[in-house]
């Protein structure tokens, strides 16, 4: 029986159904054991023990090590959006198709997004943690509705921040090498955004021309005490600079989702001023069911 390796750590949790139609469909499935992301060893001794046709993949590293040191699979059916995780050269020689599912968590992201600006801007997790302390502080807060919000990538999720945006009577600006109109935004140049965005909120993949974009060059033209939220993914800002320009306060806050490194241990941890989740931007649960559907639906209809 062929075998379908799923190294999505919670797949099925929510929607066991899914997993038996992968079983109807004639696959033996093996789940990840660790129930966590797998690091670049594990995730290559798991492909050589279990031998699948196709896997089911999470953020783990599916690197041309990897790859190169697997027998043959077909397919890489990605549970999410990015594909900064898979070397797609390196799969591409190897003949397996790499599919991800682009739609999925895009209101998941997005609504996080908005949370977060909605939590920056009253300074909501600061007082809930003055308050636990036994202190009965309360700092004054600003309108979000006041803000002009900057997204920098303009495609399926910045466009749904803009639209969950637009009640609140934000000025919504943007910036996209590949987009130069668009109906919801006012599309400018990209140092033209930092100017003038007092949150500024980044939707951009990751790759390697990406790679810290967010740096002190760049963070040196926001204005002052402007906040910066990152859904997108970790490697994107340069956290040593960002830490730099919050206490210097040139940076009013900051709010994180993704790091270079995850689990996240760092010094933004120490400042009362910046708001850090997990990585929890899909993690909604009817969003998190839709994914693992369509990632279940495109290894189906590709095999």
């Amino acid at each position: 029986m062929n075998k379908v390796l799923v190294t999505t750590s919670s797949f099925g949790k929510d929607d066991p159904s899914i997993i038996t139609s992968l079983e109807e469909a004639g696959f033996e499935v093996v789940l990840n054991p660790y129930g966590r992301k797998l690091t670049e060893e594990e995730v290559l001794n798991l492909l050589l023990e279990v031998k699948p046709k196709a896997m089911i993949a999470g953020v783990e590293p599916l690197t041309a090590k990897v790859l190169d040191g697997i027998p043959s699979m077909s397919v890489i059916s990605r549970c999410g959006i990015g594909l900064d995780s898979v070397d797609l050269d390196a799969a591409k020689k190897k003949g397996i198709r790499v599919l991800n599912t682009p739609d999925a968590p895009t209101e998941a992201v997005a609504e996080l997004t908005v949370g977060l600006m909605l939590s920056a801007m009253r300074r909501i997790v600061e007082v809930d943690s003055e308050i636990r302390a036994g202190n009965w502080k309360r700092p004054m807060g600003k309108l979000l509705g006041a803000q002009t919000v900057g997204l920098v990538g303009c495609g399926r999720i910045g466009s749904a921040v803009a639209r969950l945006l637009k009640p609140f009577g934000v000025r919504l600006i943007g910036y996209d090498p590949f987009i130069k109109e668009h109906p919801a935004i006012s599309i400018l140049s990209l140092d033209e955004l930092l100017k003038q965005a007092d949150i500024i909120s980044l939707h951009v993949p990751y790759n390697e021309s990406m790679h810290h974009l967010v740096n002190k060059q760049l963070i040196d033209k926001m204005k002052q005490g402007a906040i910066i939220i990152n859904t997108s993914r970790g490697g994107i800002v340069d956290e040593e600079a960002l830490y730099e320009a919050l206490v210097s306060g040139h940076l009013g806050g900051a709010c994180l989702d993704t790091f270079e490194r995850e689990p996240y241990k760092g010094p933004l941890d120490e400042l009362s001023q910046v708001i850090l989740t997990p990585h929890i931007g899909s993690y909604a649960k009817e969003a998190r069911i839709k994914m693992e559907r369509e990632a279940a639906h495109n290894l189906l209809s590709t095999i």
